[in-house]
Formats: C-alpha cells, structure tokens, sequence
C-alpha cells in the first residue's frame, strides 16, 4: 500500500490490536479503532471483564490519538455463532466456536461495518499473513510458529482476505510485546486471552449447564461394564483424562483412565486404560463441509499436510473426494484423540489451503 488507506482495527484492548494500530499509525494510514462487544452478558459478571479491556483499548487509542468506536454484535453472535455451538454439544460434538466467529463476526459483520463506512481494509492483531499470487489470496501462517492463528482462519474466502490485514504475521509475540513498550502502551504485559472469551474464567461445566440440560448416565468399560457415573456426555471429549472420577477399581490395574467414545443413543460415556490405548487412535478421518481458501487441487487423491487441533504439529496425509463437499483424510500416521465437531485444517508448507468439520 504505497498512498494512505483509511484503516479500522478491531481493537480489543490487548497488545497484539494495540500495536496493530501503532504500526499501520506510523505508515502513515488514516487508522480508526473498534471495539466489538460480542457478549451481552459482560456487563453483568466479572469474567469477561469487557468494560476493563475497552479501558485499555481506549487509552491505546488516546494516546495514538485515533478515534474509538464501540459496536454491539451481541445478537449477530447469538444467531450466527452461540446457537450452532449449542446445536452441536446437543448432538454429542465438540464445536470450535471461535473458528465460526472469525468467519461471521470479524470478518463478516466487523468488515461489513467498516465498508459501510468507507473503510479500505479492516486490521486484526492475528498472528498470520496474506499474500497473493496468481490473482489468488493465499492465507499464510504467522512467522511465530507459537502463535500462529491461521488454523482459525480457515473459513475466510477470497472477499474477506482481499479486504483484511494482519501486520504484526511477520513479527514474534516478543517483538510485539516490545513494540508496546517502547511505545509506552500500558497493556504491553497484559496476559493473552485464553480459550473462548464469552465463557472467561468460568468453569466451561458451569457456563454450558446454564444453556444445556444434561442427562446424567453410566461410565462403561469397552466391555461394556459400569464403572462410574458422568454428569452429562456434554461435558466430555475424546482423549480426556481429567474429571472422570474413577480410579482404584477392584482387579483393575493402576493406569489412567481416557474417554474413547460417547454412546448418545444409551447417554454412556465408555473409557479404557492407557494413553496410548488403540481406541484412541485412527488413521483415517471423514470431513464435511470444505471450505477452500482458494481453488481446491485440481486432481485427487492429493498429498498435504493436516492438523485437527490448533497446536497440533502438521500431519501428513493423502486428502480423497467423497462428494461435493466430502473428503476422507487418510493420515501417514495414526492421529491420537480425532474429534467430531472440531476442524482438521488443510496445509500445503505455510499456506493454508482451507478446512472442514470432523465427521
């Protein structure tokens, strides 16, 4: 961008937007700060504290002396976001809600706000690039491999990426927080936000038991034994350890106890022994609804690299067409814990080719 664009930042009062604004200010840009409140019930309680983080997102703004708007998107959250993540814990998944509030809040009602108001781009402190080649956008991971977020970006298109920005993908989260010290921003050691933000520092049991009726039932073996007793299947995922309270079994061994599967139909939840126990691993996943970035492999089977949960190492894998919008991964290695309900994202070196939902 070599003339000055009008700019509006999605300012959430931490030091990545902050300094996402400091650096498009000392391009030169006409930058205007937002505030988006996605969460009614932030005014009442004190977990999400978001009358605190416009606080801090204000004073950023004041002293780089850009206006600051506050926008509601409570209800476009409710309807577009909130109401499919209860949907899927009704139905025995577990959904990545933040995945789906980048694609219909950020970067579809922010981007829709900020045009309306002759914005050129809209900016966000994510930890990724964008690039294009071939009259294509490419979504790219962030240079910090700790940070990178592109694994939350999947569902954006082709509009969405030509209109957006993410300045601080080339830097490390230590050169940001340094940035915002040398600017003198108050929020340079502010701790990252964690998990998702409407929830805070509740416990997540709590917060769905206010949304979601659960129906207590029976802990089984694989054999079919009871051993215990849930809360609610709700409340439990593949892979987990924590929270089962079982242990010290008559003619059991010693080892830990992992969910390995949800049986809705009998509301069981069934566990075996062992963190490596075969139950808990595949090779093979099935994934609906695909979204690809930008014009998905000419031909397959094709080979890449995939992930199915955020932190994950990149996976290879051989992707095959199932139909229009279904695929089947099969992985070179067996994949430990593969959640319906969450995302497997696609890669092709640090490009992010786009994603789908684990069936």
């Amino acid at each position: 961008m070599t003339t000055p664009k009008h700019i509006i930042v999605g300012m959430s009062g931490g030091v990545d937007s902050s300094v996402t604004a400091l650096l498009l200010k000392e391009q030169g840009h006409h930058v205007t700060g937002v505030f988006m409140k996605n969460w009614e019930e932030d005014d009442t309680d004190s977990y999400c504290p978001a009358s605190m983080d416009m606080a801090d997102a204000q004073a950023v703004c004041d002293q780089l002396q850009i206006e600051l708007h506050r926008i509601n998107f409570s209800d476009e959250y409710w309807e577009r976001v909130f109401t499919h993540f209860l949907q899927e814990y009704r139905v025995g998944r577990t959904p990545n809600p933040d995945i789906l509030c980048n694609k219909e809040i950020k970067f579809k009602a922010f981007l829709d706000y900020a045009k309306q108001r002759g914005a050129d781009y809209i900016a966000t402190g994510h930890y990724a690039r964008i690039q294009q080649q071939d009259k294509q956008f490419q979504l790219v991971k962030g240079i910090d491999s700790t940070k990178d977020q592109s694994y939350f970006l999947y569902l954006l298109d082709q509009q969405q990426l030509a209109h957006s920005l993410f300045p601080i993908g080339d830097l490390t989260k230590q050169t940001v927080r340094k940035l915002a010290h040398q600017a003198g921003f108050k929020n340079h050691e502010k701790k990252d936000s964690t998990g998702i933000c409407f929830i805070g520092e509740r416990k997540f049991k709590t917060f769905l038991s206010d949304y979601l009726p659960a129906q207590p039932g029976d802990i089984v073996t694989i054999e079919g034994k009871i051993i215990g007793q849930h809360d609610g299947l709700i409340f439990h995922t593949l892979g987990q350890r924590q929270g089962l309270k079982i242990g010290g079994l008559k003619n059991a061994p010693e080892a830990p106890w992992y969910v390995v599967a949800k049986n809705l139909a009998k509301n069981t939840l069934v566990v075996a022994q062992g963190q490596e126990h075969p139950l808990l691993y595949t090779r093979t996943l099935t994934a609906t609804q695909v979204h690809w970035i930008g014009a998905p492999p000419l031909s397959f089977p094709y080979e890449l690299r995939a992930k199915t949960r955020y932190r994950q190492t990149d996976q290879a894998c051989i992707i095959h067409t199932i139909d229009q919008d279904r695929y089947r991964v099969d992985f070179v290695e067996s994949q430990r814990a593969i959640t319906p309900g969450q995302s497997v994202v696609f890669y092709d070196g640090d490009v992010c080719l786009g994603g789908g939902i684990i069936a």
